[in-house]
């Protein structure tokens, strides 16, 4: 049907032909000036599109009917005057042959949106974007049903579509504000649960692939694409106690278990486990184990398996694949009851270029940047947000505080931050833009990081850089210059010492610095650290089988290493499967290999991380000065020819200070001296090389006692049995 074919006697008071051509043809880019009630003419008039009926009447707020609408275009629009008597209350009864269906009108009902939404928004300060934006079931005007809103500047037209109107866009055309590029509908009669996309006729006119909510709170089980009505979560949190006694972590004992969900541990026939099942093993197992904290993989929903979340679509809904929204909050209530705090990988670097995502969300380049040398990863193929633009960081912030406010996360690892700062990151000449200034620092982005670290902290919560470069004060306050994180991942430090490991133990005297040097940097920043998921993973091979030797001194190696990094100054971080020499690299489609702790030798490991936590707990030295020189002295760094270490930890007044001996050669050193500042009798706490442990049992009979033998600067020396690849922890009586 043409324009020319409409009937040429509309009333006066109905939308004109073209007005018509636009409803019936999904091009309504301002719906609430045409359909619904409105004024025209001094009359009270209502149009109503309505494809799959062919009558529609009218019903008073009894349930009766008042009058009928008249069919103005024979593809669904019907008009008519309404009676006097009825005001803001009425229904619809529509009909087709024997079928009768009452519903309300959602163009009968005034913005749920404000004009302060719109406000803050478009300032850039809308702090709780979660409360007011995405789908919220609610009831308004007295009437249950969903409120729909979503930021699409450009777009031309914007439609709400599910099974509930049979995926036609043409029939839930949401109101443009005026403002700010703001959406939103209310449409009566939608409760929890229901699927949803936004279609959307894009800047140029085109009907864009349909778009998942950005600020939907969940998501379809991946492969599928759709939003879900759910609503902010509804859980009865019993975690006060942990909640109320939340505090920085600066001199508090922090060790680190980094958990892929679907590969920790899967169900007897390889089944995936969903977040309940999780949260009790985690939470079991994380305690006899003696973490502190728990840190998943980023959980927010994503399209591809294989990118274990690091390309996120959906950065307000827990991914569906184990489960409920609900059911993760109760997977971190249980760990926090348990003891355990928890950190989810976040991701505001960059996105994945799917058509159902943010890419090119209104048919612009909205939440990226146009300029593929801004705006494009070479190395992952995704595209980067636009820092610089007010509402797309209001959104990346809220998605950050989101997980702080509603799910009770503790702290945000935020992912590839190095890539966040500066403009030439992983880009030849020629392939970025320079700043404002002609420099390489993306000052949006530095700006962005800033904000958000401010909001983590005034909600308690935490924030951990994964950063890469030498950028200054990454984990300085904001109000003292710095990005306002209160850790940064110490990759040096990982490089150096995994580099050292790696090494024959008899050219490891060559590269006695390279586990030195890190405390020449120690205390430039808070430091984590990490021995993460990146580390086994694209043929590197497995922790344990990174180590030189046969297969026991591959175990010895592993286990000097975890002593060596458990009392390294820094909180601790170690990947699933680590803790107990995992063998094979880690795959994220299947579990680790739990059945390796039948061996002695992979059970001798866990349980040397699990006694190196408790150690690391109940030992000020350990951890209170994490974060200052104060806490470290060596005695002696220097001896590569021996490739020994030794040095002191501290723990500040009125605690005791820690000797820690690494031996990184297979041969014993009877009878080493050691300079220490206190006389007596000093205890072995720990030595990885105990036949508890799976070693050869070499050690100091548990005790040693000092003679008044100057070295090392002091009055009193050590003479020490040092263990075959092997690292010992002692501690003065008295």
């Amino acid at each position: 049907m043409t324009m020319t074919d409409l009937p040429t006697d509309l009333p006066a008071t109905a939308p004109d032909a073209a007005t018509l051509e636009a409803i019936v043809r999904g091009r309504l880019g301002d719906p609430f000036s045409h359909l619904g009630p409105r004024e025209v003419g001094g009359q009270r008039v209502l149009t109503v599109f309505a494809p799959d009926a062919a009558e529609v009447t009218v019903l008073d707020p009894k349930g009766k009917e008042a009058g009928s609408l008249a069919r103005i275009h024979p593809e669904g629009v019907f008009h008519g005057v309404l009676p006097k008597a009825i005001k803001e209350d009425y229904r619809l009864r529509l009909k087709a042959g024997e079928a009768i269906w009452d519903r309300d009108d959602p163009y009968r009902f005034y913005p749920v949106l404000g004009e302060m939404d719109e406000y803050l928004f478009a300032e850039g300060r809308h702090e709780e974007l979660w409360e007011r934006f995405g789908a919220h079931p609610m009831t308004h005007q007295g009437v249950e049903g969903t409120v729909f809103s979503v930021w699409a500047p450009n777009a031309r037209r914007v439609s709400v579509v599910g099974h509930f109107n049979a995926w036609d866009g043409r029939r839930h055309p949401l109101r443009k504000r005026m403002g700010g590029g703001l959406w939103e509908l209310f449409i009566p009669g939608l409760t929890k649960g229901e699927l949803y996309k936004f279609e959307i006729v894009g800047a140029y006119g085109d009907v864009l692939p349909l778009k998942a909510d950005p600020l939907s709170f969940k998501q379809e089980m991946p492969p599928a694409q759709g939003s879900i009505v759910n609503g902010l979560i509804k859980h009865d949190w019993q975690d006060g106690d942990w909640m109320a006694r939340r505090e920085s972590l600066h001199n508090k004992p922090v060790s680190i278990y980094e958990v892929h969900l679907g590969s920790w541990r899967r169900g007897a026939e390889g089944e995936i486990l969903d977040y309940d099942q999780i949260g009790t093993q985690l939470a079991d197992y994380a305690t006899e184990m003696g973490f502190t904290h728990i840190e998943f993989l980023p959980v927010t929903e994503h399209p591809f398996t294989g990118s274990w979340g690091y390309q996120p679509i959906g950065l307000f809904a827990p991914t569906a694949r184990y489960g409920t929204p609900e059911q993760f909050a109760s997977m971190v209530d249980k760990l926090h009851q348990a003891g355990i705090g928890v950190l989810v990988d976040w991701v505001p670097a960059h996105f994945p270029s799917d058509a159902h995502g943010l890419a090119q969300f209104d048919g612009t380049a909205l939440y990226e940047h146009a300029d593929p040398r801004q705006g494009f990863h070479k190395d992952w193929n995704t595209l980067i947000y636009n820092f610089g633009r007010v509402e797309v960081a209001n959104t990346l912030r809220a998605s950050g505080t989101f997980w702080i406010d509603q799910y009770h996360i503790d702290a945000l690892r935020v992912d590839a931050v190095a890539s966040m700062l500066y403009l030439d990151y992983s880009r030849n000449d020629g392939e970025w833009v320079p700043n404002m200034y002609g420099g390489r620092e993306n000052l949006e982005a530095i700006e962005f990081l800033k904000r958000t670290n401010d909001r983590v902290t005034h909600l308690g919560g935490a924030s951990i850089a994964e950063e890469s470069t030498a950028f200054p004060g990454v984990s300085r306050p904001v109000n003292e210059g710095g990005l306002g994180f209160d850790f940064k991942w110490n990759m040096g430090w990982m490089h150096d010492s995994l580099a050292y490991m790696q090494e024959d133990p008899l050219y490891r005297s060559y590269h006695h610095n390279e586990m030195t040097f890190s405390i020449h940097y120690a205390w430039s920043e808070n430091f984590v650290l990490p021995i993460s998921h990146d580390e086994v993973v694209h043929g590197k091979g497995s922790l344990l089988n990174k180590m030189p030797g046969d297969r026991w001194q591959k175990f010895a190696n592993l286990r000097a290493y975890l002593g060596w990094m458990w009392t390294h100054p820094g909180k601790k971080l170690l990947f699933m499967g680590c803790e107990f020499g995992q063998e094979r690299e880690w795959n994220h489609d299947q579990s680790l290999d739990w059945h390796l702790l039948d061996d002695p030798m992979h059970k001798g490991a866990q349980d040397l991380v699990r006694d190196l936590n408790h150690l690391m707990k109940a030992e000020p030295a350990l951890h209170a000065l994490d974060c200052s020189p104060e806490g470290f002295e060596w005695i002696e760094g220097g001896d590569h020819t021996r490739s020994v270490f030794a040095f002191m930890r501290k723990g500040g007044q009125g605690t005791k200070p820690l000797l820690v001996v690494a031996n990184m050669t297979p041969t014993v050193q009877e009878g080493y001296k050691l300079g220490v500042p206190h006389a007596g009798t000093w205890t072995e706490r720990l030595n990885t090389d105990a036949s508890l442990y799976g070693g050869s049992g070499v050690g100091n009979g548990g005790k040693v006692v000092t003679l008044p033998e100057e070295s090392h600067g002091r009055a009193q020396s050590l003479f020490l049995t040092l263990p075959p690849l092997g690292l010992v922890v002692l501690q003065p009586e008295g």
